[in-house]
């Protein structure tokens, strides 16, 4: 028998001997946040001694990341019940990458497991974790084991030798005392790890809305109070009184403002909170805008191709057009319709997606559903460029609105993709099922709109035709001009690298970007003095060809400055604008989906 095929056959028999209901207990130290090392004790009640634990390869970002490269000094012990027995120690035997068999001692008698290892973190944003002298941000899923088919049981952590000036925020139910308060409790190892933590000296608030309960945790300099309250209450509002409700009594915004976030700016999504990293208020509250709609779809409006969560591999899904991109036509939604953006902001947003898509030569062979299927390739600068693949987000955040309007013409205003949000909703979310990705969002969708949906699926969801913006826009009086024009250029593609980061790709030979030194890979820091732009491609159209900018970078571990020109490039422009002489129906869809209402 095999060492990994005794370790089951221990695993069995320590899973057939548990308790019906047990606590498990994790301590994590910040005692010494300037060598960037948690210190984690997991502590496994009523075990037969012997088990498996391992730590998730991939969590926050659909990349396998490896987590368990950070682990260091495994150990283990156990105590048998009874008083005055003593611990004796336990041999742990390493079987993969993320696995750890914990030797059984002689005999079968029933003891508390303690497991201890350090793990290190320091990476800033939303995706990671990290622990300085200035703060600690830990998504737990990244530095706490778990034991496989124990993941549904009781958990407790505990958060030891935090600093006085700091607080601890997270979104889980308080379980502490007087003595030891930064303690907390979940129902199983996954609600637990759905709940990112902030420890520092941050500044937090509250609010009350639409029968919910919020708290706004927020790190950094720079940032307006009065007008982010303002922006996440509209949000707030506007959201759940679409889709019926909050469906949590809690919820928490996690903001990380200042120039550590360059590289893990973004925004990552949980059942009752989100974690999102910015330069500036604007940002932060779009990114809210995507990610408190994610409190429905993707958290609880979710594919059955990612339940349940398989920490160990990648998992694969042909439904984040959906999950992601239409969250992103919701974000676009809530901002135009709370009054946070004008509708020229709307049209010129969504010019800019056209023009995108368009820019990707991609489109006419990597349909929405496989660009979904192959978000784990993400990781690797190659794919990303324009020629090699598309973005989910972004085509998916285009075919919302044309499905929206698809929906609308067909039942001349009478229903939307609203109606299929909250028949998702009520249909799936409520009943704890999930749906079986294009399938089911096709069967709604032509259910709310009492029409056949399939020839929109097939060719712009399932398959690369091009779409015929055109008459799509036209159904809300909506006219989609276009011309060629000269833009400025980088002399490179800037795609996502690791954890989230902005490299260069396709340095052009020749160009000002190359001849500065800037190669294949680097990291894209700060340009003209801010984080490198995510829209970069608006960015662009706000300076010319030729214009002097400066880049910082790191370049093989080591930050460098350079100066270029920005070069030159030709593009299809795109631009919205209402038709004057639009029909009465144009005019009501029109603002039936400006104003987030149907006839």
């Amino acid at each position: 028998m095999s060492r990994l095929a005794r370790a089951c056959a221990w695993l069995g028999l320590f899973f057939a001997t548990q308790p019906a209901s047990a606590t498990i207990s994790y301590r994590i130290s910040v005692a010494h946040p300037e060598e960037h090392n948690f210190h984690v004790t997991m502590i496994i009640p009523e075990a037969r001694t012997g088990a498996t634990v391992q730590i998730p390869a991939w969590n926050a970002l659909y990349q396998i990341r490896d987590f368990a490269y950070r682990v260091q000094r495994v150990s283990a012990s156990a105590r048998p019940k009874g008083p005055g027995q003593p611990a004796w120690p336990l041999a742990v035997t390493k079987l993969d990458k993320q696995t750890w068999l914990i030797a059984p001692p002689a005999g079968e008698s029933k003891a508390d497991v303690t497991l201890d290892y350090s793990i290190s973190w320091d990476e800033p944003g939303p995706f990671s974790t990290q622990l300085n002298a200035h703060h600690a941000f830990i998504n737990l899923a990244e530095i706490l084991f778990y034991i496989p088919d124990r993941r549904g049981e009781d958990t407790r952590v505990e958060f030891l030798d935090v600093p006085n000036a700091w607080k601890v925020g997270v979104e889980l139910a308080a379980g502490g005392t007087p003595d030891a308060p930064n303690v907390f409790v979940a129902p199983s190892y996954d609600a637990l790890v759905d709940a990112p933590v902030e420890l520092g000296a941050f500044d937090d608030w509250r609010f009350e809305a639409t029968g919910a309960h919020y708290r706004v945790i927020v790190d950094g300099a720079n940032w307006d109070r009065d007008r982010l309250d303002d922006a996440l209450r509209r949000i707030v509002a506007y959201e759940t009184t679409l889709m019926g409700g909050a469906p949590f009594n809690e919820y928490t915004f996690f903001f990380h403002f200042g120039a550590e976030n360059e590289v893990g700016g973004g925004g990552m999504e949980h059942a009752n909170s989100t974690a999102i990293a910015a330069q500036s208020v604007g940002t932060a509250v779009t990114v809210a805008a995507h990610e408190f709609f994610h409190a429905w779809n993707v958290k609880r409006i979710r594919p059955q191709s990612l339940e349940p969560v398989d920490y160990t591999r990648e998992q694969y899904t042909r439904a984040l057009w959906f999950a992601e991109g239409v969250t992103s036509t919701y974000a676009l939604y809530a901002l135009v319709r709370s009054g946070l953006w004008s509708r020229h902001e709307f049209y010129g947003d969504l010019a800019a997606d056209i023009a995108e898509l368009d820019s990707r030569p991609a489109r006419l062979w990597q349909s929405v559903e496989q660009s979904s299927l192959d978000a784990w390739l993400e990781k690797y600068p190659f794919y990303r460029r324009p020629d090699v693949s598309i973005s989910y987000y972004n085509k998916g955040k285009i075919l919302g609105v044309l499905l929206d309007l698809t929906i609308r013409n067909a039942a001349d205003d009478h229903a939307s993709l609203d109606d299929v949000l909250r028949a998702l909703n009520q249909q799936f979310a409520r009943r704890g099922l999930f749906y079986r990705d294009s399938l089911d969002l096709r069967a709604v969708s032509e259910q709310v709109c009492g029409c056949k949906l399939e020839d929109f699926f097939s060719r712009y969801i399932a398959g690369t035709d091009e779409i015929p913006y055109g008459d799509f826009l036209s159904l809300a009086g909506w006219k989609l001009r276009t011309d060629i024009r000269a833009f400025a250029a980088f002399g490179f593609w800037p795609g996502r690298g690791p954890g989230d980061s902005t490299v260069a790709t396709d340095v052009e030979p020749g160009s000002s970007a190359e001849a500065a030194g800037i190669r294949e890979g680097d990291v894209l820091l700060d340009l003209e003095g801010a984080s490198f732009p995510r829209d970069f491609f608006r960015w662009l159209r706000q300076h010319a060809a030729g214009d002097t900018v400066h880049l910082r970078l790191r370049q093989e571990g080591k930050e460098r400055e350079v100066t270029f020109k920005l070069g030159r490039r030709e593009e299809r422009h795109y631009d919205m604008e209402e038709d004057d002489h639009a029909t009465a129906k144009q005019r009501r869809i029109r603002d039936g989906l400006l104003h987030g209402k149907d006839d």
